[in-house]
């Protein structure tokens, strides 16, 4: 599922849109970055092993998760994390849906566990989150 929401924030406090720094010192190289940026932001929503994100850059996953943290701040899973949370926080506008079918579309293992995560991260709970952008919108 590819997001095209254009929603900033993320898990850690950094915009997981943001382009990856430049070569840093033991960062992954801009062609591996833009790659495992284009394949992570396409399949986030799925359970993604740490070998599976690894073998996109061609490394191993003890490299991969240096690399990675070096050039984009943070590690995959917290930058995974980001991406779930900015997809979810979009479809809370629409009231049609369940907060359980949200979590289970944005990749989180159950309706709890989204509210959990979401609580830790932003703040308030999905059902906050969607309260006051209805709100917003009225």
């Amino acid at each position: 599922m590819r997001r095209d929401d254009g929603s900033s924030g993320s898990a850690s406090g950094t915009n997981s849109e943001q382009p990856p720094a430049l070569n840093p010192k033991g960062g992954l190289s801009a062609r591996a970055a833009r790659r495992v940026q284009e394949f992570l932001n396409a399949n986030f929503s799925r359970k993604l092993s740490l070998a599976e994100m690894a073998a996109v850059c061609g490394l191993s996953p003890y490299h991969f998760m240096r690399a990675f943290s070096r050039t984009f701040g943070t590690p995959p899973h917290q930058y995974v994390l980001s991406l779930r949370l900015d997809f979810a926080e979009s479809l809370l506008a629409d009231s049609r849906m369940t907060i359980a079918d949200i979590a289970h579309l944005a990749g989180f293992s159950s309706q709890s566990h989204f509210t959990t995560i979401m609580k830790k991260y932003r703040g308030v709970t999905p059902l906050q989150a969607r309260s006051s952008k209805l709100r917003r919108e009225a």
